[in-house]
């Protein structure tokens, strides 16, 4: 009899394993994404670094999910994000190359669907606080209030495209490091559609975001209301910054204490959830946008035993800590399977139980890598520079264990370090045969695979050739949106009508 009990158990436990993603998605889970700013590999407590101080984010990665073969689509900013808001490689959306500026004539299209449009349908709150970087455009055009959040407050580009030489960045006076963008505006502060602050305060930001975080996600669970809470942080690109909490609290100096405000800033938000009894239906996904500016040395991040930083296709580029978070559903662990920020979007889609954009998606739900710690559905990455074009296509590809370089290239953001593939002057190179790595054993990428030192060598790169032909026969180029140019009328200025500009675009600000 008790053979039989246990038996019928066991059966009834493994069923509603089964069943559990279906029902998380009837019962509308929360989703809170944090996303920082130019963080390496090797930037984190969890991850080794022995100076960083960030308790909260190794809690997450001890109670949580962590990736290791984490991937973002791109070595720089703008594509990245929208890489991540739509599932879909940047070459489609037209984000590319390079970023969006103050006064970039285009931004992310309209007709792309975020995350927050996907959930919106279905109830969910939206809000989004901090670096936006998908565009500004004529009166507010590409504004996040456009694309599908409710709320917002946050800078609408990288928080350096203005200057910065006499902004106080850490109390109780200490100027920005550098001097930033010269010859546009000052940086804005933005509520939904409106300038409250500029240039910004960034001594208080990070208060006004934890106040912002604070009252969208108590309102939501009043109403008993799923939310989605977007949190792409400033922290840590350069200029760094941080507020009277953060300030010579850490040993890492000023990239330190602005890591550890990001930290502070990620677990008021876990408290909050858990004060409002929202924590268990809630899954918290932390990563980055791209790897370290390495040119910053010190003030520039770290990618730990990955070649190179942002703006280079080799894994310090492009590939980033990451961590799914969800207290009682998701069991604690590390997965080796290969995923990437397009798999967001068709996996918040699939635990809410919406339908996903009609449209060419890159992204693979990740619910066997959540729920069971399995392989996952993505056979492959593709590795596109910051300035993709038909003519080159990918620079790279990963499949399983192994990556193939078509293409190498240094940056600038790279340089300083003694590598001299990283460096500016590394330039173009083409390689055929590929170079070929396996990141398993040689996750550096210092050691090239050859048919001399690898048997496996010719199944192995034909098997990738096929995958990169299959990707590039699928692949249409959008228009290009950084390719429409700037014009300087379209620059946030709070005060539209004055003169001259962009020196009298202030208000809100104490000081100016």
């Amino acid at each position: 009899m008790s053979l039989i009990m246990d038996l019928y158990l066991w059966v009834t436990a493994a069923l509603l394993a089964l069943l559990v993603p279906d029902c998380l998605a009837a019962t509308r889970p929360n989703f809170v994404l944090l996303f920082a700013d130019d963080l390496g590999y090797g930037d984190l407590g969890f991850s080794g670094h022995p100076s960083s101080l960030t308790p909260n984010l190794d809690r997450l990665a001890a109670n949580g999910l962590r990736f290791t073969d984490f991937y973002v689509t791109s070595p720089v900013c703008s594509p990245s994000r929208a890489s991540l808001l739509t599932g879909r490689y940047q070459t489609r959306s037209g984000i590319y190359p390079g970023v969006l500026y103050p006064g970039s004539r285009g931004g992310l299209p309209l007709n792309e669907t975020t995350i927050a449009e996907v959930l919106k349908p279905l109830g969910y709150a939206t809000a989004i606080m901090g670096k936006w970087h998908l565009g500004y455009g004529a009166n507010g055009t590409y504004l996040p209030t456009r694309q599908g959040f409710d709320h917002y407050l946050g800078i609408p580009y990288s928080h350096d495209m203005g200057p910065c030489q006499n902004l106080t960045c850490f109390p109780p006076d200490v100027k920005c490091f550098g001097y930033c963008d010269q010859g546009v505006v000052t940086v804005p502060l933005m509520s939904l559609d409106t300038i409250i602050q500029q240039p910004v305060d960034f001594v208080n930001l990070d208060d006004a975001y934890r106040d912002f975080a604070t009252r969208f996600i108590r309102t939501a669970a009043e109403a008993q209301q799923p939310f989605f809470l977007y949190y792409p942080s400033h922290h840590t690109h350069y200029p760094q910054f941080a507020g009277w909490k953060s300030v010579g609290r850490s040993l890492r100096g000023p990239f330190g204490d602005s890591l550890l405000e990001f930290d502070s800033t990620i677990g008021d938000i876990l408290q909050t959830l858990d004060e409002t009894g929202v924590l268990k239906n809630t899954l918290v996904f932390f990563t980055s946008d791209n790897g370290p500016e390495l040119m910053r040395m010190s003030r520039g991040g770290n990618s730990g035993l990955l070649k190179c930083g942002k703006g280079t296709t080799y894994e310090g580029g492009m590939r980033e800590p990451a961590i799914a978070y969800w207290p009682g559903v998701i069991k604690p662990g590390v997965t080796h399977s290969l995923s990437s920020t397009l798999d967001i979007l068709p996996t918040f889609a699939k635990l809410a139980g919406a339908p996903l954009p009609k449209v060419q998606l890159d992204g693979v739900e990740m619910t066997d890598i959540l729920f069971n710690h399995g392989p996952g559905k993505r056979e492959a990455m593709f590795f596109y520079p910051t300035d993709p074009s038909e003519k080159y296509s990918v620079f790279a590809v990963r499949w399983g264990k192994y990556k193939a370089h078509y293409y190498t290239r240094g940056a600038t953001h790279s340089g300083t370090t003694p590598d001299k593939d990283c460096s500016v002057f590394a330039f173009l190179r083409q390689h055929d045969p590929p170079l070929l790595f396996d990141l398993e054993s040689d996750p550096s990428e210092n050691y090239n695979l050859t048919l001399k030192n690898f048997p496996e060598w010719a199944t192995v790169q034909n098997k990738i050739q096929d995958l990169k032909a299959a990707f590039e026969a699928s692949m249409e180029f959008g228009e290009s949106e950084i390719g429409k140019g700037t014009d300087p009328t379209l620059e946030p200025c709070c005060n539209p009508e004055c003169s001259p500009k962009p020196k009298c675009c202030q208000c809100g600000t104490v000081g100016y």
